[in-house]
């Protein structure tokens, strides 16, 4: 991923992505933030609505425009200052968004950006508008996001290596303990400091 500095950014520049509401996404971003509006959960609670289904939380919708700003337009190294929103038409699961940002103002001297903030469905139908303002990064960022691979493959060589830890440890006192009761300690007591193993 690319940052972009001021510099490089000019007026009609713009970024966008698309991703679908899947029920994953939703439930995980209403665990997240903890938003237990039914509205966006049950779907029994949702049928009694004027949607009739689930809809998205809102701000997971907005939450498009900050990827588009934090991994495309300006990118890497970017500061989020303000947003506002106008919530148009419901998101529903299933749903295909694409937020986009397009560069109105570009202010060199402060270090600062406005955008045009926009979220369309499938059908293209805006359901989110507003505009954003944003600090680039002062110089241009290069950025490689760690592999999600290596974090399993840790987990995966690691895992085993730390239960065998684990075990070894609970078979010591187990050990320890049989010691303790073999020797004429009684249980609950451990052996008494004289009497305890080197270890």
């Amino acid at each position: 991923m690319i940052g972009l500095s001021i510099d490089s950014i000019q007026v009609g520049d713009h970024a966008e992505i698309t991703r679908r509401a899947s029920e994953g996404d939703i439930a995980g971003f209403v665990e997240a933030v903890g938003d237990y509006n039914p509205v966006h959960s049950d779907p029994d609670y949702a049928a009694g609505t004027v949607f009739r289904q689930p809809i998205a939380p809102g701000i997971w919708t907005a939450g498009l425009i900050s990827a588009v700003i934090g991994t495309r337009l300006p990118g890497p190294g970017a500061i989020y200052l303000s947003q506002s929103l106008k919530f148009l038409k419901p998101v529903m699961v299933g749903d295909e968004i694409t937020a986009r940002v397009e560069v109105l103002e570009a202010n060199r001297e402060k270090n600062r950006m406005r955008l045009r903030t926009v979220c369309r469905n499938q059908r293209g139908e805006e359901v989110l508008t507003g505009e954003a303002l944003v600090m680039p990064p002062r110089a241009r960022v290069v950025y490689s996001r760690a592999r999600e691979g290596a974090g399993l493959f840790a987990m995966w060589t690691l895992t085993p290596l730390a239960l065998a830890t684990q075990g070894a440890a609970v078979l010591a006192m187990m050990g320890l303990s049989a010691w303790a009761m073999a020797n004429g300690s009684p249980a609950g007591d451990g052996p008494s400091p004289e009497r305890c193993p080197s270890i």
